[in-house]
């Protein structure tokens, strides 16, 4: 089991405030993949003292240190998730903006083939799938 966000913060050497405790906490339980105007209300519901300011400066410090990975869905909002977080791809909706986390073996099986293919070992990869949702007549 992989450390906590906060874990990984104090372990990486970060100075931990208060605010940013409050905001590893709410980032660590989002099921979602929140932008920073999301995070700073959901951490204004715990601490009313947190300004976006923080909120954004905090996401991008931990995107530095590698706790966050910081993802953009072509909407213009940067949005946030754990960096530790099992593998998965994305298909984003274009209709609502939601953002549907898969894992499918045929598709990772087929990104192994490619690299093969082109003569290399794949060490990770990020796939991001856009769609409309299919009118049922």
């Amino acid at each position: 089991m992989s450390l906590s966000i906060l874990a990984r913060c104090e372990a990486k050497g970060l100075r931990m405030t208060g605010q940013r405790r409050t905001i590893a906490r709410v980032i660590e339980s989002s099921p979602d993949h929140p932008d920073a105007e999301i995070l700073y209300a959901r951490a204004c519901a715990i601490d009313p003292k947190i300004s976006l300011a923080t909120v954004y400066r905090t996401v991008k410090l931990f995107d530095e240190a590698g706790i966050l990975d910081k993802l953009e869905f072509g909407d213009g909002r940067a949005r946030y998730e754990d960096a530790e977080r099992t593998h998965h791809d994305h298909l984003i909706d274009l209709d609502t903006g939601k953002v549907i986390e898969f894992v499918d073996p045929d598709i990772e099986a087929l990104q192994e083939k490619i690299a093969t293919k082109l003569g290399y070992r794949l060490t990770g990869h990020r796939l991001e799938l856009f769609g409309v949702p299919v009118k049922k007549v």
